[in-house]
């Protein structure tokens, strides 16, 4: 495949396809948690079939970022903030501890918590690497992300896609 590229004419005819694989997947919280529940739905039934359910795990990783959980109970006060998480995490108990519960289970799903920011802020700032290194071998930062800004990672050199 390097030959593929090295050897590549922008008029010439598309013989072959180049596989590509992403280096990570980005979510916000509203489509990470169904991708969340079909995956421990297959380790279920991994787990039926009497196989063991690890063989169920994201081939890239995942990071889900909860930025779709806001209400704005509270303004104007110095406290705010405060009161306005405190009320998040007693409205979403029950995904969060899902979503806990997914760090825990799959070696390559990751969570950013409620609080941080918003997806494409976070992709950004915190979770954008520029170059990988997996076994000494290192490749770029690319992406697939479910948020309608992902692209804006292409700013800084990364090739990112919204899906």
């Amino acid at each position: 495949h390097v030959k593929q590229l090295a050897n590549w004419g922008a008029t010439d005819k598309r013989e072959n396809e180049i596989p590509f694989i992403v280096a990570r997947v980005v979510l916000q919280d509203f489509t990470g948690i169904p991708l969340l529940a079909d995956l421990a739905a297959m380790r279920g039934v991994v787990n039926k079939m009497g196989k063991n359910p690890k063989v169920i795990e994201p081939l890239v990783p995942v990071d889900l970022v909860v930025d779709h959980s806001v209400q704005i109970d509270h303004y104007g006060a110095k406290d705010s903030l405060d009161l306005n998480m405190k009320l998040e995490f007693q409205r979403n108990q029950e995904r969060y501890q899902f979503m806990k519960w997914g760090m825990q289970a799959f070696d390559t799903f990751k969570v950013v918590p409620p609080g941080i920011g918003i997806v494409h802020q976070v992709n950004l700032e915190y979770l954008a690497r520029g170059v990988h290194n997996k076994a000494g071998v290192y490749y770029p930062d690319t992406l697939v992300g479910t948020d309608s800004h992902t692209t804006m990672i292409n700013g800084i050199g990364v090739v990112g896609w919204g899906v």
